[in-house]
């Protein structure tokens, strides 16, 4: 992966100025990591708010202060991959790296903290087909997410890095689409072959979306060739 994903991403739950501000932010913070932690271990489904703060040291009544259900905890899951969607779509406007390499690392990044808990890919999906609280929430992310990415499409289509004969929309919706379903197929068998079906759900994606007359292939650029 690239150095330039090697760096920590600001947490979407990050603490405002003041004191107070930062307590409450802390607490947030404190339950929501401690909750991904017990999802990877538990699974979404068997782990209960109880479960939660008791891990975090909370009393059970904290918990409601912070999130209205347990169902809100995917919003703040999808907000912490935004938050890293974002960063990344302001370093690609400053960086020279080439787009296949930065898109594969991107994909390669975004499925990082979803790797370490598969049943929470599987409630997200079914928070967005039920009628739950959240479910206009994660709708709001999925449009927010897609403007990001046809921002990025947009950099790699004026740098004539991607195919320009195609909306930048259509591109962003069909990347989206590539990663979120390879992670969800992925999620029914849990194990390590997540890495390596990004990379050939990638090289497929690059082959239909690379400039028509660049010539390269996945990964590759005019001195380099081959998986980054």
């Amino acid at each position: 992966m690239s150095s330039a994903f090697q760096t920590s991403q600001p947490s979407p739950l990050a603490p405002l100025p003041g004191r107070r501000a930062r307590r409450s932010a802390a607490t947030r913070e404190s339950l929501f990591r401690a909750a991904l932690d017990l999802f990877a271990v538990k699974g979404f489904s068997e782990t209960t708010v109880e479960d939660i703060t008791q891990a975090a040291d909370f009393g059970k009544g904290t918990f409601f202060n912070y999130f209205p259900s347990k169902d809100h905890l995917l919003v703040a899951f999808s907000d912490m991959q935004l938050s890293k969607l974002q960063a990344a779509v302001e370093r690609a406007a400053h960086s020279d790296e080439p787009m296949p390499s930065f898109l594969r690392g991107l994909a390669l990044q975004m499925t990082t903290e979803p790797a370490r808990n598969p049943s929470i890919i599987r409630a997200l999906l079914l928070a967005n087909l039920s009628s739950t609280p959240v479910r206009e929430l994660m709708r709001e992310n999925h449009l927010r997410g897609l403007r990001l990415l046809t921002r990025l499409v947009q950099t790699g289509q004026d740098r004539r890095e991607i195919r320009r004969d195609l909306p930048a929309e259509e591109i962003a919706l069909v990347f989206r689409q590539t990663v979120f379903g390879t992670l969800l197929m992925w999620s029914v068998y849990a194990d390590s072959s997540l890495p390596a079906r990004i990379h050939a759900a990638f090289d497929l994606l690059w082959n239909g979306i690379a400039p028509r007359d660049s010539g390269l292939a996945a990964g590759e650029t005019n001195s380099t060739s081959g998986k980054t």
